[in-house]
Parts: structure tokens; sequence; C-alpha cells
């Protein structure tokens, strides 16, 4: 009779598994608790009751397989190679300790963590969109773990746009290298092969967490016993879903394994790739980038190691999160470097070069400041980040951060006064950390143009940027009398993952019992981008002149005919650009 009943809920589980009913994210307040009275609504309550019998089919499966508890391992200790290398092929792997597992359980979620977090974060796999128009992308069904995704869409875009060769090989080059993209020639991202595709998410993965793991190792997570299922039975339990609400759940059902080569790892995520599609799989491979970092190494990484990773009261990923997925550290800040306060007391910010970069609504706001590392990735490829949502934006012709003599030399004098900038993004120096920057630079300036510049007793950016406009080029400067110095005009592509029904009421829709509905999917917009000439010495005087208010905001912030607050967050990389697009405005929420 039991096994009758185990039958008729799997059957039950497996049915509604298969219909695509992807919830609409909400991000504007929390997610009502269930059973909290009259807030639920009978949407919610359905998808509710459906995670809860899914999962209860799936438990019961998972448990009636026969079970070889793996060893405890601490991860706290670095693990060696010869350790690294046991279970590798034989299907096996270490399980969390208790304190391993309320370790990491507390780091992501906190103490108090209310069950609408939990359901974001266990009900969010890594899949790509099954709309054509938007085939590349990660499609995102719950709000929270956007930062997870997003990051790991721009690896994807990484290899998709600029590794076409390497994804279409059993074994990757992972030599940086340029070559023409088949797939994108004509910018159709449909004609992409459901192959590549998925050889770009794992060599993705497999990136992201050897980053993570100083490039010396990467431990993959995965599912207790998922090793013993065949295809079919894999698939039905990890499409249920399982339960995770405690770190003591954490512990029963998880298992990781170390790998210390590139190719070791890479067999290991494909052959668990089913587990991190499944409705745990962003947090999966989100623990899988912790372990791999190594959990006391994440809690140094950050500023207050007390805050949760997953912060309070919408469930989003931290900027922690973001910064260890794109430059394998946890660290809060998003400027180059670290900030010294003096007495012992800093900041952390990048601290390297990235693959991919950055750039966020929040500095157009003045409440940051990205710096070049995140700003100027090695492609052109950035996370883009809103108050409450993570986005990305990509071109598919790297020249597009290509600079001309002016740019090169701005950069090259703005690196080193942000370098020696402990102002929080004031964009001040003292003298002493100008005569440095002046030393590194090489730049000339004359005895009275030096004492003049100093008597405040500190630099600020835009008075430096002016002089080095009117200073001569054999100086170190650059004067530019024609003001000429290099118009752009290129196009970017801007991705949102989160699902949502077409704004227009598009005449797209997918069947269901009883009639058809909108189809809910992602978005991808189309933008051109004209960033004019850098200003003259005499345009820069004139503003400057006609207003005492922030010089760079009023330089770099004109008004165009087409707004949405994306363009805010592409003028922090293009200064003064303008964009125009097609249709619905780009949306970063």
């Amino acid at each position: 009779m039991a096994n009758h009943q185990d039958d008729e809920d799997l059957e039950l589980a497996l049915k509604m598994s298969m219909q695509y009913n992807p919830p609409e994210a909400k991000r504007s307040k929390p997610i009502e608790e269930p059973g909290s009275g009259s807030g639920e609504s009978p949407e919610a309550k359905t998808r509710r009751l459906q995670r809860e019998i899914m999962a209860a089919a799936a438990e019961k499966r998972m448990l009636s397989l026969p079970k070889t508890p793996p060893k405890p391992r601490a991860l706290a200790s670095p693990i060696t190679v010869a350790d690294s290398c046991k279970g590798i092929g034989s299907g096996g792997g270490l399980e969390l300790s208790p304190e391993e597992s309320n370790q990491l359980f507390t780091m992501v979620f906190g103490n108090e963590v209310s069950k609408s977090i939990l359901a974001q974060w266990t009900n969010q796999g890594i899949r790509f969109s099954p709309d054509p128009e938007t085939t590349i992308g990660l499609v995102q069904h719950e709000g929270g773990p956007c930062g997870v995704l997003a990051a790991l869409q721009a690896f994807v875009l990484k290899y998709l746009l600029y590794f076409p060769d390497d994804i279409g090989k059993d074994s990757p080059s992972l030599g940086v290298k340029t070559s023409k993209n088949p797939y994108v020639a004509s910018h159709s991202f449909s004609s992409i092969p459901e192959e590549a595709k998925t050889r770009a998410l794992v060599r993705s993965m497999c990136e992201i967490l050897f980053m993570c793991g100083n490039n010396n190792r990467a431990v993959v997570a995965s599912f207790l016993n998922s090793e013993d299922l065949n295809t079919n039975q894999k698939d039905e339990v990890m499409a249920a879903g399982l339960p995770i609400e405690s770190a003591s759940d954490l512990q029963k059902i998880l298992i990781f394994e170390t790998f210390t080569t590139q190719s070791s790892a890479l067999s290991k995520i494909e052959g668990t790739i089913t587990a991190f599609q499944s409705r745990v799989g962003a947090l999966l491979f989100l623990i899988s980038a912790l372990l791999s970092r190594g959990l006391d190494t994440v809690q140094n990484d950050r500023d207050d190691p007390n805050l949760p990773l997953v912060t309070a009261p919408f469930g989003h990923a931290s900027q922690e999160i973001v910064n260890l997925l794109l430059c394998g550290e946890a660290v809060p800040n998003v400027f180059d470097g670290r900030m010294d306060f003096g007495g012992g007391m800093f900041l952390k910010g990048i601290s390297k070069n990235v693959e991919v970069g950055f750039l966020t609504l929040l500095e157009s706001l003045n409440f940051c400041k990205v710096g070049q590392n995140l700003k100027s990735p090695k492609w052109p490829i950035w996370v883009v980040g809103s108050e409450s949502h993570y986005t990305v934006l990509f071109a598919l012709d790297p020249a597009v951060q290509e600079e001309n003599e002016l740019e090169l030399r701005e950069c090259q004098i703005r690196r080193a006064f942000d370098a020696r900038d402990q102002s929080g993004g004031g964009g001040f120096i003292s003298v002493e950390a100008f005569h440095q920057v002046v030393q590194e630079t090489n730049i000339k300036l004359p005895t009275e143009k030096m004492n003049e510049i100093c008597a405040m007793g500190f630099i600020v950016w835009s008075e430096l940027w002016q002089v080095i406009l009117e200073l001569d080029r054999d100086l170190g400067g650059i004067k530019d009398s024609s003001g000429m110095m290099g118009k752009k005009v290129f196009d970017v592509y801007h991705f949102n993952g989160i699902a949502k029904s077409d704004i227009n009421g598009g005449v797209q829709a997918m069947a269901v019992e009883g009639g058809t509905v909108p189809m809910q999917r992602p978005r991808l917009t189309k933008l051109n981008v004209s960033v004019p000439p850098k200003w003259t010495p005499e345009e820069y005087m004139t503003c400057a002149a006609s207003s005492s208010s922030d010089k760079d905001s009023e330089v770099n912030q004109p008004k165009s005919a087409q707004h949405a607050p994306l363009v805010d967050c592409i003028r922090t990389r293009w200064s003064r650009a303008t964009c125009s697009w097609a249709g619905d405005p780009p949306s970063i929420v």
C-alpha cells in the first residue's frame, strides 16, 4: 500500500514538474510566508503545494536508494593534491561536517532567514531561456539569485562570443585569443547550437570555481547519491527539487569533491550538470564557489563577516557574492585595491584585472565609485547592478574598449590618482600623494603651476585634469586644440534574465490546459551608443565657470532623446554617451 502511494506521489510530482509555469518575479516587497493568512494568493498557494508534493516525492525516492555514507572532511584546512584525488572517477565524494554545514548556512543566510527567502534560493535552476530570441540567456523565475545568474551569464557570453572554437572541442584551450564567431555573424543568437551553450556553461562554471580557488583547486558540490541514479531517475529527482531549510538539510543532501586539474573538474561538472539545472542549481553553484574559496578565507575577504551574504528582507545576492564570482574574492567594495584609513583600518576592493566587469546605477547617483579593474575588463561584458537586480551588458566587438591617445593618457593618470584617493571616491588627494602621481606618470609641471595647484593643501581631480589638458605633450600633458580626439559609435546589447510577460502584449504565447497565456521570457535589447569627442580645454573651462556645482556631473551627464536608467550606467563607462534603441526601453529591474 505504501509503495502504491509513493508511486502516485511521484507520478503527480513528475506531471507538475513538466508544466512550464514560472512564477512572476517580485522584488518590490517580501514574499508572503506560506500559511500567513489571507495574504497568500491562490496562485501562490498552488505553487507552494506543488513544491511540497514534488519535494516529498523526491525525498522518498532518494531515501529508497542504497546509501553509502561518505567520509566527513574539514574544509577549513588546506586540501592536498593526494586528498583531492580521492573519489574522483569512482562516484565518491566527501560530506560536510555538522560544523561546516552550520558555518556555511549561517554565512549565506544568517541566523534568522525567512522561509520566503529560502524558497527563492531553492527554486532557481541554471537553465537557458527556451525563447528563440533570448536563447543565449539564463532565465530567472525567482527574485534573489540574480547576482549568481548574472555573473555566470557574463562568463557564458565570453565563451559564446569570443571563444567559439573552444566550446566546440572536448578539451578547451583556455589561452586568450580572439576568433571570428560563426554564431553571431548576422547578430542573431538563435542559431547557437544547444551543445555549444552547454559547453560554454560548463567551462564558465569551471573557470569561476578555479578562480575562487586561486587557480589551484575547484570544489564541486553535488547531491548525495546522485551518482547512483540512472539518467531518468536523476532527471526526476532534480526536477522535483530538494527541501533546504536548515544547516542540517545541507549536510544530509550535499557532498563535494575537490579537483586540481581543469580537465577533471570539467568532466565532473558536465557529468552533474543536471544538478545545477535543478531547482537548487543557483544555490548549489554558489556553495561550490564558497567551498572553492574556503569558508574561512571568504570571511577574511569581507569587511563585516557577521552579515549574511544573502541580504534581508528581499533575499538579494550581496555585492560580496557578485565580486566572488567576478574576481574570485568575496570583497564588498567595487573600487580598485584597498582604502587604508590608518591604524590598521582599511576597506577591501578589487585587487586585479578581471575577465568580465561590473557597472552600477549607484555610481551615477554618487553612492560609490567603480574602479578601472571592473570598469575596463579584458572582454566588453559587464554585470549591471541596480538597487534590486543584476543584469548584463555586452558588446560583440572588443574594439569598443579601445582607447585613443587622450583616453589612454587620462586612464593612466586617473589610475595613479585613484590609487591614492583616500576620500571614499570624493575625487581629491593630498599634496604628498600628488607628488607621487606626478613622478609615476611623468608629468612635468612648471614650478609656478605646481605651486598654484598645491596651494589649497589638496588636489581635486577635475582641476588636475584641466591642467593636463592645457599642458603640452612634451611635458606629459595632452594639449588638443582641435578637440576631436575620437568620437565613437558602436552597438551594445543588454540582457535581463528575469522572466516577464511582454510589455506590449506580444503575440507569443504558450499552451496550457484550458487555453493559452502570454509567454514569460527574458528581455534582450540592442542599443546604439554614440560617444562624442573629449571636451577641449576651452569648453571645459567655460562649463566650469558657468556653474559652481560638480563639474564632472555637469560635463558628463547630458540629456538624450531616449533615456533609461541603463543609460546612466553606460555613462559611468563612456562619459557623455547617448543611446538609442527600438521598442521597449531596456530595464535593469
